[in-house]
Parts: C-alpha cells; sequence; structure tokens
C-alpha cells in the first residue's frame, strides 16, 4: 500500500535524531548539554574495579551501559559522518559530536592492553527498578573480557569504531584521529589472538540481553575492514581476503545489526569493487547484490516481510532496528552504484540505485508518519507522535521537577501511569509496529515502545541524505 502524506522536513528530523542521544548520556554532561530534563549519572561505575568508566550511553530504555550496542551504534555513527556527512549542515558538529561521546568511552574500556570493559550494571538488579539514571541504587557491577575470557565479537566490533571514527576526526582532530586509529589496532589484534564469544565467559551477565547468537567471526572481518580502510595497511586488506571462507562472509547476508554484521561487511567492502580499485574483493560485491535482491520487495528472503503499509518486518521484536540498518545499507550501496553506473542483477530482473533510494525513502517517509496509522514514530517529530514510551528517564519527572530521589519501586506508579511521559525525548525513535502496521503506546510494551541507540545511529545517515535529495 503506497501512501503518500505532506512532504516531510527530513532537516528537522535529522536534528532530532542526533539531539536523542544527549538524551541517552551517562556520566558528567557537559556545559553545552541541550537535554535539559538530564542530568549527572553513574559517576562512580568502574569504581569496583578500581577503574574510571564514567561516560558512554545507555543503549535504550533502561540505566545499563552495553558495549556490544554501544561500539556498533558508534560504527554506524561515524559511517554516517564519512558517507553523509556533506549533507549534514550545521548539524555535522552535533553527529562529530556523538560519535565522540561514544569513542571517549570506549578508549577507557580499552586503555589496558588485551583488556576490554564490556558492561557496566547488572541487567537483573536495573530491570526490576524503574528509576531515573540520576537517582540509579541499582548493582553497578562491571564485566570485562581478556585472554582467559575472549570475546572477539564485542572486541572486534569496538576495534570497527574506534577505526571508523580516526577516519571521521583525520582532519578535525589528527591526534585524537590517531589515538583512535592506535588503539583500534590494539583491540583488533586481541579479538584476532583471543578467538571466542564473549556470551562464553559472561553468559548470565550479557543474556538474554546482547548475547552473541551469531558468533564472532563476522566481527573479526567487519574489525579489519574498518583498519583496512582506516590505516589502508595491507595487512588489513590481505586478512579479509584471506579469511573470508574461514569467516563466513557470505552467510546470513540479509541481515545487519548489532550481532550481524555480514551484509554490512559486503556493502563497505563493494564500494572500493565498484570504483574499480580492488578485483580481488570481486566475491564481496557478489555477496553484496545478494544482499539486495534479499530485501525486494516481492523477491525477498522468506526472513524479510512487508507489512501492509510497506514497512520492512524482521522477526524478533524491537523491528525499527531493521528498518533503520537495512535502509542505510541500501542507501549507502546505492550511492557506491551511481558512481560507477552499475545495476544490480536479481535473477529476471534488475535494480536500479534509484530503485534502492526509493525503497530507503520509503521505509524513511513510514517512520516519520507515512502509515497507516499516520503517526510519526520519532518522538517529538509530527503533531502525533509515541507519547508513553518504555524509557526511565522519560517516564519520570525529572530531578528539576521533583528534587526528591524516586527509589526502585516507587518509579512504579510512572511505568503503570495511562499519562503521556513528562519529559519529551525528542529524536527517540521506538522499536515500531507490528507487521500488521499495528502499535501499542504502552510503556509495558517494550519491544514496540522502547527507543535504542542503535536504531538511531543509522537513520542519521538517511536524514541527513534526504535533507539534501528530498
Amino acid at each position: 500500500m503506497q501512501l503518500s502524506a505532506v512532504a516531510h522536513d527530513y532537516y528537522d528530523a535529522l536534528r532530532k535524531s542526533i539531539l536523542f542521544f544527549e538524551g541517552q548520556r551517562s556520566g558528567k554532561l557537559p556545559p553545552d548539554q541541550r537535554v535539559k530534563w538530564r542530568s549527572d549519572s553513574a559517576l562512580h561505575d568502574g569504581s569496583t574495579a578500581g577503574r574510571d568508566l564514567t561516560g558512554g550511553y545507555y543503549d535504550a530504555g533502561d540505566n545499563i551501559k552495553f558495549g556490544f550496542p554501544m561500539a556498533f551504534t558508534t560504527t554506524l555513527l561515524a559511517w554516517s559522518i564519512i558517507d553523509f556527512g556533506r549533507n549534514m549542515g550545521p548539524e555535522l558538529k552535533n553527529a562529530v559530536k556523538a560519535v565522540k561521546w561514544g569513542t571517549d568511552y570506549l578508549l577507557k574500556v580499552t586503555s589496558t592492553p588485551d583488556v576490554v570493559y564490556v558492561q557496566v550494571g547488572d541487567a537483573y538488579s536495573d530491570h526490576n527498578c524503574w528509576e531515573r539514571p540520576e537517582d540509579m541504587d541499582t548493582l553497578r557491577s562491571v564485566y570485562k573480557i581478556d585472554g582467559s575470557h575472549p570475546g572477539s565479537d564485542v572486541a572486534g566490533e569496538t576495534a570497527a569504531a574506534l577505526a571508523a571514527a580516526s577516519i571521521v576526526f583525520r582532519s578535525r582532530d589528527p591526534a585524537y584521529s590517531r589515538l583512535l586509529l592506535n588503539r583500534a589496532v590494539r583491540v583488533f589484534d586481541f579479538a584476532d589472538r583471543h578467538r571466542g564469544a564473549y556470551s562464553g565467559s559472561l553468559h548470565s551477565a550479557v543474556c538474554p540481553f546482547y548475547c552473541d547468537v551469531n558468533g564472532y567471526q563476522d566481527e573479526l572481518l567487519w574489525g579489519a575492514v574498518w583498519l583496512h580502510k582506516a590505516s589502508r595497511k595491507r595487512k588489513y586488506r590481505e586478512y579479509v581476503v584471506q579469511n573470508e571462507v574461514i569467516l563466513h562472509a557470505g552467510d546470513t547476508i540479509n541481515e545487519f545489526g548489532w550481532d550481524n554484521k555480514h551484509a554490512g561487511i559486503n556493502v563497505l567492502i563493494s564500494k572500493e569493487v565498484l570504483m574499480g580499485r580492488a578485483g580481488y574483493f570481486e566475491s564481496f560485491k557478489q555477496n553484496a547484490d545478494d544482499f539486495i535482491c534479499s530485501i525486494l520487495p516481492g523477491i525477498s528472503h522468506p526472513q524479510v516481510q512487508y507489512s501492509p503499509g510497506g514497512l520492512i518486518f524482521k522477526a524478533g521484536g524491537s523491528n525499527m532496528q531493521h528498518v533503520t540498518s537495512l535502509s542505510f545499507l541500501l542507501l549507502a550501496y546505492s550511492s557506491y552504484l551511481s558512481h560507477s553506473n552499475k545495476v544490480v542483477p536479481c535473477g529476471e530482473t534488475t535494480a536500479s540505485p534509484g530503485l534502492l533510494k526509493e525503497l530507503a525513502k520509503r521505509q524513511v517517509d513510514y517512520i516519520l508518519g507515512d502509515n497507516p496509522l499516520r503517526m510519526s514514530y520519532m518522538v517529538g517529530y509530527g503533531s502525533r507522535y509515541p507519547q508513553r514510551i518504555h524509557h526511565r528517564g522519560s517516564s519520570l519527572p525529572s530531578v528539576q521537577a521533583h528534587p526528591a530521589r524516586i527509589r526502585c519501586k516507587e518509579g512504579s506508579r510512572y511505568f503503570l501511569s495511562p499519562d503521556p511521559n513528562p519529559n519529551v525525548h525528542v529524536g527517540a525513535v521506538v522499536g515500531g509496529p507490528n507487521v500488521t502496521d499495528a502499535f501499542p503506546d504502552s510503556r509495558p510494551f517494550f519491544q514496540e515502545s522502547e527507543p535504542t541507540t542503535y536504531i538511531n545511529a543509522p537513520l542519521v545517515g538517511l536524514l541527513a541524505y534526504f535533507s539534501a535529495h528530498p
């Protein structure tokens, strides 16, 4: 079903999608903090391990810092800037700040060689309470990987984030860029030497929340690809070529998200093939073409559905993460194809760059209100948007409005209240509607009503592009 609505203000949506990250900040907030209902929080993170692990982002509507999705968020924010920063105008500086808030934290958690601190906060303790991050009195347990307890998945993603961000800062802050790249090299080396999934040794802490279901092999390739792009050292190119089959580059190619990097790996490498610079990567381009065909309406893989209103849908909850990340790849690949005057062969048909852009744009427009409910799924954008998002800080009165502490179970009445959240979390994109386009605007329905950083990160790039090419 094709739905057309009023023309969207993509730049306004871009501004809001970046502002969202300020509402997710943990630690000591800077003087230029724009989201005023938030205050300092988790100022002693890491103290139980004798480390300063303050800062970073809360990944969603709770108060835990999960390293795996935080690193992926940082990688995707950096990729958004690398490919579409030229379209961001005055918002580019805020997007760069959002990346740096992530990388400053990732530098802290990787400061000791062969150790990565991958989580702060006990998920069960945290999820048992409904309280503001500023009031947090739940366990702030610290979890790490090391040589005896490997985590090539989260370490590989962390290396990818540091390497991608080093490209963002290459001309803006060369010294910081070098620091990021050198750290990425060290962390990737650790990930590769000590192979294993972090949910092996940390199962009780990270599962079922950010359990590595997909294996760590894709993160090793992903980290190597970003190091290849950032360093231009032959060793990373050779690593990618030599490990393509061993690390299963062609597996599950219709997936891209915090746990599965396969489609992203193939699209990212294909740029060099399409520019005529890297014939040795040709098989990755074939994989990227197969990925595109696997998500096209009408010929898509059984795991990729479309709702009656036209939204990409994949089973497993928080569907908007798939919508934004897959759409980002459609747009990025479309740009790479355009520059080389190529199309994607899909059996009897072909997919032009214009078709890929149109499909990505349709997904973005659905998020912004072109859908059966005529509802924007970005908080604060448009006249109708989710009012009761599953987010502790947004749903509880701010410290300014209610200075007294609101303890663990005292927050339950706010969680269960039918009233709209008192703090409008501008730019937050929620998990979204189900496969029938229905959406319960209710906090307990967290798969639909909870925002996440990794929903927004690829959306930043999409909105930047469409603000310049509406």
